[in-house]
């Protein structure tokens, strides 16, 4: 990664930055390339897994149907 000043440096993903520096090292070797490709996907996968979980939980707990009820309780 080339030293650059704060101001100049632009918001982005470390994860992309990782990979672009591999690349960088490692040239563009076919089996090399085959595989980064392949973990890309891979770690998306992983990320949309989360995602889709959390999506899911958030789902739940704005369903009306799945809120708890208050219960009328006699005393005595």
């Amino acid at each position: 990664m080339g030293k650059e000043s704060d101001e100049n440096k632009t918001a982005s993903c470390p994860v992309g930055e990782l990979f672009q520096e591999l690349e960088k090292m490692c040239g563009k070797k076919p089996e090399f390339m085959q595989h980064l490709r392949q973990s890309r996907l891979e770690f998306l996968k992983a990320a949309k897994c989360l995602l889709d979980a959390k999506i899911e939980s958030l789902e739940k707990k704005s369903d009306p149907a799945s809120r708890k009820k208050a219960v009328k309780i006699k005393v005595e």
